[in-house]
């Protein structure tokens, strides 16, 4: 994951911003809304509508769209620096 991209999601995570983040990475895999959608098997609305924020996404979706457009969410304790993604879990005791 680029350090342009940290950056950005550190900025607009906190401001409820999903959206802006869902089309960064879209655009800068250069894919279209119909590509993604088709991908993950949503309509092409649905993924305008959680660009937009008009529609909740789930954590699932942002995931698969990531993943789709070469990203790994990883969350980050800034108190202690651990770092981790959904599939760490799986292998974790919680």
């Amino acid at each position: 994951m680029s350090d342009n991209f940290i950056r950005l999601l550190d900025n607009l995570i906190g401001d409820n911003m999903i959206g802006k983040v869902l089309k960064y990475m879209r655009s800068n895999k250069n894919l279209n809304q119909k590509d993604i959608a088709k991908a993950i098997n949503i309509k092409q609305n649905t993924l305008s509508r959680y660009e937009t924020e008009t529609t909740d996404v789930n954590f699932e979706t942002i995931e698969k769209i990531a993943n789709l457009c070469g990203y790994t969410i990883y969350f980050k304790n800034n108190i202690t620096g651990e770092k981790f993604n959904a599939k760490d879990l799986d292998r974790k005791d919680i």
